[in-house]
């Protein structure tokens, strides 16, 4: 692996590491091993709906993800560390924000009464005491008659009910209204100031608990900590909080004809986008995922790479195999893979009633249940499979409340009525107009149709029963977005 990119090369690597898992020869196809993080990803009394022969429906298929995919346990993360996890239990506040009263403005703290009158014509003269800058306490005292200066963020000190910005005043210089305060003794931190304009009480004052009082909540349980989140856990002292820790997810592709992207192409080769491609929207998802190279079309190279990055993976997504072709490496290596003595366990390969995506593999490896989700190769199929089963899985992981892609009712904007196979769930790639409530189709329905999709912001969805759309027509819409 390479730290810096979170990416592998095709070739495993030794099996004889100390804590990696060893697929075990000995008794059968089946992962042996220790997990050095967290296990029982999936449930143990994981049902199979159906025999070999069974068209499974979309939903049937994600049913059966969501019903045994399981939230990862929670860890303790310090703040940083904590980024993009979501929350176990809810977050008081000791500190309240701002913990005592403070300027909002460089000025002058001073008493109400003494700039009630205040004028440009006649200025209110002020005797200043001294200086209060931030991290200071304030040990002066604003009597009748009086002002302090004042940095942005000090206290605010005994006597004082107001801060005249220093623009209202001729910053002791004895001149007109200044733009900024005078440095060091310039305008003095003692001598006289005049204020031009009056300013009511709590003028530029940020009063203690305004923001947030102690004992109140800060965050929620569920909620996901992006950056204003941890700024406000921060900001209340708070160090380590317990979430359920980002979701690690492996992504291999397999294909002899896949080359990485940079290298130059042989006769019937194409770069190997998708697992560029899953490993991107594994990271959108939430999740922290690590590319690995094309596995070639050899099973016991794949399951000795599956085998070595067990030891990283809590999700494991492999792109291509699946289908019923003679060079199908993801079915031939997976297929066998259940152990008589975990229950559960083993990778089914499924047909579904959807285009793309129609043949897909689901369950798990090994004895921590690690899930494994085997979608098919084609560029297509293989991001609107990732979309519609392995990101739900991923939120589930994480332990989001909401894991589903936002869905809406659109008027379909095409020149044609489209087209659609009785008995499958067709989702086309399309643009979204939110203001017009409308959405466009891009491109075609082929599944290779790879700039098509780049320029997608939502799918279509058609489903099982309708066989055709006309312009116009009301539709349901995944914004991907």
């Amino acid at each position: 692996m390479t730290p810096a990119t979170g990416e592998t090369t095709c070739v495993p690597l030794s099996a004889s590491r100390a804590n990696v898992r060893t697929w075990d020869r000995t008794s059968g196809p089946g992962f042996a091993g220790t997990s050095p993080r967290r296990c029982n990803h999936l449930s143990s009394t994981t049902t199979r709906l159906a025999g070999p022969d069974h068209l499974w429906s979309v939903g049937e298929h994600l049913d059966d993800i969501l019903a045994t995919v399981r939230p990862l346990e929670p860890i303790d993360l310090q703040l940083l560390d904590a980024q993009g996890c979501v929350l176990v239990e809810d977050v008081p506040v000791d500190v309240s924000l701002p913990p005592f009263d403070n300027s909002a403005m460089d000025g002058y703290a001073v008493r109400v009464t003494d700039v009630s009158e205040a004028g440009r014509e006649y200025p209110a003269a002020l005797e200043v005491i001294g200086d209060v800058a931030a991290g200071q306490h304030a040990e002066l005292t604003v009597g009748p008659g009086q002002a302090a200066r004042i940095m942005t963020g000090a206290p605010l000190p005994p006597g004082a009910e107001t801060v005249v910005p220093v623009e209202w005043t001729d910053g002791g210089l004895g001149e007109g209204p200044v733009d900024s305060m005078p440095p060091g003794a310039a305008g003095g931190a003692d001598g006289e100031v005049r204020v031009f304009r009056p300013a009511p009480e709590g003028a530029h004052v940020r009063r203690a608990g305004s923001d947030v009082r102690a004992g109140e909540r800060a965050l929620r349980a569920g909620s996901v900590l992006g950056a204003p989140q941890i700024a406000l856990l921060a900001a209340i002292g708070t160090k380590t909080v317990r979430v359920r820790p980002r979701p690690r997810v492996v992504v291999l592709s397999t294909g002899s004809e896949l080359v990485q992207p940079g290298v130059p192409l042989g006769p019937g080769q194409i770069y190997d986008s998708n697992s560029y491609a899953l490993t991107a929207a594994a990271r959108e998802a939430g999740a922290i995922a690590y590319r690995v190279g094309a596995v070639a079309d050899d099973p016991e190279t794949l399951r000795a790479t599956i085998e070595d990055q067990l030891i990283r993976a809590d999700l494991l997504v492999t792109t291509g195999g699946v289908s019923v072709g003679a060079y199908d490496v993801v079915k031939e290596a997976l297929s066998s893979t259940r152990d008589a003595e975990e229950d559960g366990s083993g990778v089914e390969f499924r047909r579904l009633a959807m285009q793309p995506g129609k043949p897909q593999g689901f369950g798990s490896i090994g004895p921590d249940h690690t899930p494994l989700l085997a979608l098919p190769g084609n560029p297509v199929s293989s991001y609107v499979s990732f979309e519609l089963f392995a990101r739900p899985a991923i939120r589930t992981l994480m332990g989001v409340a909401d894991i589903h892609r936002e869905s809406v009712r659109a008027v379909l904007r095409s020149k044609k009525p489209l087209g659609s196979p009785e008995g499958r769930r067709q989702y086309l790639r399309g643009r979204y107009d939110a203001r017009r409530g409308e959405v466009t189709p891009v491109g075609g329905s082929g599944s290779h149709l790879v700039a098509a999709l780049a320029k997608a912001d939502a799918l279509i969805v058609v489903p099982e029963e309708t066989t055709g759309l006309k312009p116009g027509a009301e539709v349901e819409v995944l914004l991907l977005g």
